[in-house]
């Protein structure tokens, strides 16, 4: 269908799609057996109607993906990756990365200023490695294949914020902060059984137009030959382990939608430098701000000035972006945290998409790019 088929009701500024998918976007918390009629609930509005929307919205290309979302850190080794690449090469590697390397998630183009530590390092992807497999190996297949002169690479210990609600926080003024610090996540590897991997391989896959109806699962259940009572057993089980994330409507982040209307304009991405030892403490003050989507521990090392704190917010001002910064700055001062050093690297072009955790993927990406996988294996 033409994008100019699509009328206001597909649009982010149309009321009932506000209203939906400021519950759809990240309020869908581990395994629901029938998201969309908790959307419904949640919204008090008619389970079709929110039905007609989304499928709307998704056609429309206003939300671009629909999934349950995993902490992948559990499930996967996984990092940030900053790569210091020669400016006349810069896109040509970010085109790599977004399009033939299945295991780098997001990727960045970021700036900041030229001064600052590790203003060189102007690509940025996370990346997910399937267990058996190297970051450090992988990382240095990628340098050659992208022709980068060096890389950092800063896996996470703990995550204190993920979530990205666009919507819900369009109107979230500076220095708003929940009641309590931020909880922390920390990252440790779980081992699944082979059914365990087969249900979470289901719930990971991406919704098609077909699938926005109720019967999801059960009818994701029948397609793996299981019993929907199993299936759902062990979707409850991969929750209490605590890898399944939301079940989520993913929307655009920069790109104009249909209607040139766009969700952010700005991505900012902010670093903290605090005394070891305070990380935790730091993260969980610093997660406490509604503005964030991400908040994690990361070590960036020398390059960065030692930057262990690094937190994620979006929006359409500039301005504005660097208020919420401002707040959390004059909260961490007022909670007695020292920062020895702070900064905002700016996004500009970026992608998204989910990384690739399963080892039969990466054995075939290994096959594709002509290396062998004995060799790479564990190393």
């Amino acid at each position: 269908m033409p994008l100019s088929a699509f009328d206001s009701t597909a649009s982010i500024e149309d009321e009932i799609n506000q209203k939906i998918l400021s519950v759809s976007e990240d309020r869908l918390q581990g395994f629901i057996a029938d998201p969309f009629r908790e959307i419904a609930h949640l919204t008090n509005l008619p389970l079709a109607l929110v039905l007609e929307r989304i499928r709307l919205m998704f056609s429309a290309g206003t939300i671009r993906r629909i999934r349950l979302t995993l902490l992948a850190n559990d499930l996967a080794p996984g990092a940030l990756v900053a790569w210091k690449i020669p400016e006349s090469s810069l896109h040509e590697a970010f085109d790599f990365l977004f399009q033939k390397d299945p295991f780098s998630g997001h990727v960045v183009i970021r700036s900041t200023d030229p001064a600052a530590a590790g203003a060189r390092y102007r690509l940025w992807s996370t990346l997910k490695v399937p267990q058996g497999f190297s970051i450090q190996t992988h990382c240095e297949l990628l340098k050659n294949l992208i022709g980068a002169e060096d890389y950092k690479i800063m896996p996470a210990k703990g995550i204190f914020t993920l979530g990205v609600g666009h919507i819900r926080r369009k109107t979230i003024l500076p220095g708003t902060k929940s009641p309590r610090a931020a909880v922390m996540h920390p990252i440790a590897i779980k081992t699944l059984s082979e059914k365990q991997w087969l249900v979470l391989k289901s719930l990971k896959e991406e919704l098609t137009l077909e699938e926005i109806e109720e019967g999801l699962w059960e009818k994701r259940a029948s397609k793996i030959g299981m019993s929907s009572q199993e299936f759902f057993s062990i979707a409850k089980e991969l929750e209490k382990i605590g890898i399944l994330g939301r079940f989520s409507t993913f929307l655009e982040h920069v790109k104009p939608l249909y209607d040139g209307k766009k969700v952010t304009k700005f991505n900012a991405l902010f670093h903290w430098a605090v005394p070891q030892g305070m990380e935790r403490e730091a993260g969980g003050q610093i997660g406490r701000f509604e503005i964030l989507t991400h908040c994690y521990w990361r070590e960036a090392g020398s390059e960065f000035k030692n930057v262990n704190i690094m937190a994620v917010a979006h929006g359409k001002e500039k301005g504005l972006l660097e208020s919420h910064k401002k707040a959390i700055d004059e909260h961490l001062e007022a909670v007695g945290i020292p920062v020895s050093y702070t900064n905002i690297f700016w996004g500009g072009r970026s992608e998204i998409k989910p990384s690739e955790i399963f080892p039969e993927a990466y054995k075939e990406w290994l096959q594709k790019m002509g290396l062998d996988s004995s060799v790479i294996s564990n190393s």
